[in-house]
């Protein structure tokens, strides 16, 4: 009996919700190299900065920054390369057919390890938010701050 992997990895871009109108979330898988995962698994990765684009036909998460494995030797991976992304043929297409549109973007969202120790990557097709959309949000995040405060 395979004993169950228990893990709390959940790498988040604090400011995408901020930034962005999320319309469609995926689940995309990522290749990545050894030292790499493990990396993720010491929760030493950051996507604040990190975008997808395509590059011919297939998709890849650019500026992810994932530090250097602490017991890595000359193995060790290269901390802010392209990362290709594992999605199928259907969510391919739709992404490109949908990313084309004026105005969407394609973000990380997170990293997260799932059940079976594979590292996910939740992306989200996106649209930019003007300033009087980010201080709508601010507006609500501090009205629903006051109304924690007075629950309590």
């Amino acid at each position: 009996m395979a004993a169950k992997i228990t893990n709390n990895i959940n790498i988040r871009n604090k400011k995408a919700t901020f930034e962005y109108n999320i319309l469609e979330k995926f689940v995309a898988g990522i290749k990545l190299l050894g030292t790499e995962i493990k990396s993720i698994r010491q929760s030493k990765a950051n996507i604040g900065d990190s975008f997808c684009a395509f590059i011919n036909g297939e998709l890849y998460v650019r500026n992810m920054d994932i530090a250097e494995y602490s017991h890595g030797s000359f193995y060790n991976h290269e901390a802010k390369r392209d990362r290709k992304l594992l999605l199928t043929k259907k969510e391919l297409k739709k992404l490109i057919i949908k990313g084309e549109d004026k105005g969407l973007t394609i973000i990380p969202l997170r990293i997260f390890i799932n059940e079976r120790g594979f590292a996910k990557m939740e992306i989200a097709l996106a649209q930019g938010k003007k300033s009087f959309d980010k201080r709508e949000s601010i507006k609500e995040r501090d009205i629903k701050r006051e109304m924690d405060r007075m629950v309590k």
